[in-house]
């Protein structure tokens, strides 16, 4: 036998001869697919969608049809039944004829006092002093009615003779300040100064504020919280 390079190894026939390469580091597994969702039973198809379903629903059409959900209301007035803007204006007529009453006793007395003797400044004092006890009357007289305890709270004798009555959009009773409040600053004196710079615009709006409203509320009604409703 002649001297040089050993002979190839037997058990790799294939392997080339020459020097051996160093195996190096290795590489790891790359990520896998996930693994197929599973099947259902042969034969089983999945439901193709139907024109009836709704978007992004890939199930089966319930019996009859799809039907679009009744969505609850969101606002808007719960309590009784709200009165009407007729009523509301009967009771105003009612109250005001009812302050008519002390007007004339009060014009009575006045013009039954004077006589030829009475100076200019007894007959001003006296004139002075009848406007000052109707106004306080006309200013009160919804007021001390609508402190009513029961029933009759928040009625005035014109309400309740027409069968509304003013009820606070917290449940809770007419209390003095609170019927002051409503029925003295904002409905008389907040809309009585407004009227006289622009002249009636604002009361006439006040008025008819409910007649376009959905829950019958005049703008007074809106400041304070308060509804108006039938008895």
């Amino acid at each position: 036998m002649e001297r040089g390079s050993p002979p190839p190894d037997p058990s790799d026939p294939e392997r080339p001869p020459g020097p051996e390469t160093p195996a190096g580091p290795e590489t790891p597994p790359g990520p896998q697919a996930p693994p197929p969702p599973p099947q259902g039973p042969p034969g089983y198809a999945p439901p193709a969608p139907s024109p009836e379903s709704p978007p992004g629903y890939r199930g089966p059409v319930p019996p009859g049809g799809w039907q679009q959900p009744i969505g609850r209301p969101t606002g808007g007035w719960v309590g009784r039944p709200l009165a009407s803007w007729g009523s509301r204006v009967a009771a105003q007529v009612i109250d005001w004829l009812v302050l008519l009453i002390p007007a004339a006793i009060l014009t009575a007395l006045l013009v039954g006092g004077y006589d030829s003797d009475s100076s200019a400044g007894e007959l001003i004092g006296i004139s002075i002093l009848s406007f000052l006890i109707w106004s306080a009357i006309v200013l009160l007289y919804a007021p001390l009615l609508m402190i009513r305890g029961g029933e009759r709270n928040g009625q005035t004798l014109g309400k309740q003779l027409v069968g509304i009555t003013v009820v606070r959009d917290s449940g809770e009773s007419f209390g003095f300040w609170w019927a002051v409040l409503r029925e003295v600053v904002v409905k008389n004196l907040a809309v009585g100064i407004a009227s006289s710079i622009i002249p009636l615009i604002p009361w006439l709006l006040d008025n008819l504020w409910p007649l376009w409203d959905d829950e019958n509320r005049a703008l007074h009604d809106m400041v304070v919280k308060t509804h108006v409703i039938r008895v």
